[in-house]
């Protein structure tokens, strides 16, 4: 007889957490079984042309401290 979700919910509880982040990983893309391999292309396109537009120095980044403090003002209202 299988075992209900709340027996392994309750089993799987135990493992240590990078099991569980591990099995967590697995289940969510065991959900996503068809891929668009469209839309998979267009990304791989636009990273490419990021990443040229970067070294060419046409693009230039935004340090990661200047991004999380300007999303934490706008959503919080304060710096």
């Amino acid at each position: 007889m299988p075992a209900t979700v709340q027996e392994f919910k309750q089993e799987l509880q135990s493992l240590p957490a990078p099991q569980r982040a591990e099995l967590a990983h697995f289940l969510i893309e065991s959900l996503d079984d068809e891929h668009d391999l469209d839309a998979e292309a267009a990304w791989d396109k636009e990273i490419e042309f990021r990443l040229t537009e970067i070294q060419s120095g046409k693009a230039q980044g935004i340090p990661a401290e200047e991004v999380f403090a300007k999303i934490r003002e706008k959503y919080s209202g304060s710096p």
